[in-house]
């Protein structure tokens, strides 16, 4: 990862742009989110507004997806709270294919959402099962956890991401 400018000088193949991130401690308990998912869709927004990006031109997530009841709740109902259009968006889990690579698993996640952003080819999230025997719409069947990072955006419009 390098400045957009320092890439541009040296004539790198440029594959993507980062264009911000948020942190947030919602401080609500030792490991359990709130399951209003307030701490995850705070973070989301704030994210969205470092980027300079609206939450209707999102129409990728490549989530944190950890598949923890209490999380994957959390998860759901901060994305249905921040994204107004949910049934069209398209999400995936990459740790449901590789495990959680804890220090890692940004890096590789990173990956595999430029890969789908570069390819338009995403890769399944397997081994799911629906939250409290019923599918909470609109998000379904993908079980998503946001908990403790926003991962990575396919924004509509590929010139902004610099590919």
């Amino acid at each position: 990862m390098e400045s957009l400018e320092h890439a541009t000088k040296r004539g790198a193949n440029i594959v993507a742009e980062y264009l911000g991130g948020a942190v947030t401690c919602d401080a609500y308990h030792m490991t359990d989110p709130r399951k209003d998912g307030l701490g995850v869709s705070s973070c989301i927004t704030m994210a969205l507004q470092e980027a300079g990006v609206s939450p209707e031109e999102v129409n990728y997530v490549n989530a944190h997806a950890t598949s923890t009841l209490a999380g994957d709740l959390a998860e759901i109902n901060a994305m249905k709270k921040v994204f107004k259009n949910t049934s069209e968006m398209k999400m995936n889990g990459t740790k449901s294919m590789i495990g959680h690579a804890l220090g890692a698993a940004g890096g590789l996640e990173a990956i595999a959402t430029i890969k789908a952003i570069n390819t338009g080819w995403l890769h399944p999230t397997i081994n799911q099962c629906v939250l409290h025997r019923k599918p909470i719409p609109p998000i379904s069947p993908i079980m998503l956890n946001l908990t403790m990072h926003f991962m990575s955006l396919w924004f509509s419009n590929f010139a902004e991401l610099g590919v």
